[in-house]
């Protein structure tokens, strides 16, 4: 299987944090597991037998919305497939869509139907086009096509909650940036939840343990302790704690996997 993470353009810089793509072209069952990151985003898919998001069991459409993924999924595909993500810094969802974050959180949002059915033209053109590139620069496309109708929607405040929460990898108190803001902390945790679909407190404990995790698969450390105090942990059984709230296991166990 091929995994890239994708150079994205300047013009959706604001609003899409990565562009990533999954493809197989063989003919064998693939497992993806996904933990919470804080961003939720599109994936349009392109299979022979459809993808299955578990443990729900649920065959899920061509393209959609999701939002926050809090607890551990996977997705299943049997047979070659490409997919593509575009994940959004958490504040588009209800400028974009008029959708409660909140709403989707572990959820998807199908785009084919209501008044969006409109997005059957952009898959048609999608299956179009023989590259991924090309299907990139179409999905590219409509989302600037939303940020020029809805720009005005944006809680460009939020924006700036969300990336001080990302600079300091979740560490920074959110009462530091409620001061940085010049805003009461209940009003900025009523706007982030507004939002986002989760709390900013939640929204920096998700980028916390992401950092731990990333430097967890990537075995950049030498005993356990090193990412406990890297990444901001009070201790030892706090990183155990929230880690497997988020994955379903231990750090030993995922670090065998």
């Amino acid at each position: 299987m091929d995994i890239q993470n994708i150079v994205q353009s300047q013009s959706t810089a604001l609003f899409v944090k990565d562009i990533l793509v999954f493809e197989n072209k063989d003919d064998v069952e693939t497992v993806l597991p996904f933990f919470a990151d804080g961003y939720p985003g599109l994936l349009f898919h392109q299979t022979e037998n459809g993808l299955t998001i578990q443990p729900h069991g649920k065959k899920i459409p061509t393209i959609f919305l999701y939002g926050q993924t809090i607890k551990p999924i996977a997705i299943e595909v049997n047979g070659p497939f490409q997919i593509i993500i575009f994940q959004f810094y958490p504040f588009v969802l209800r400028a974009f869509w008029g959708i409660n974050p909140e709403d989707i959180n572990d959820r998807c949002h199908d785009l084919t139907n209501g008044h969006e059915n409109e997005i059957n033209k952009i898959i048609s053109e999608i299956l179009l086009v023989p590259t991924i590139p090309e299907k990139i620069t179409i999905i590219e496309n409509l989302l600037l096509d939303y940020f020029e109708q809805k720009r005005n929607k944006l809680d460009f405040l939020i924006r700036e909650v969300i990336q001080y929460i990302i600079d300091s990898k979740g560490t920074i108190p959110i009462k530091d940036i409620a001061k940085k803001e010049k805003l009461n902390i209940r009003t900025l945790e009523r706007r982030f939840l507004k939002e986002t679909g989760i709390s900013a407190k939640q929204f920096a404990k998700i980028v916390q343990f992401q950092s731990s995790l990333n430097q967890l698969a990537t075995k950049d450390f030498s005993k356990i302790n090193d990412i406990v105090y890297a990444n901001g942990f009070s201790d030892q059984s706090h990183f155990i704690r929230v880690f497997k709230a988020f994955t379903g296991m231990t750090p030993n166990t995922y670090g065998k996997m």
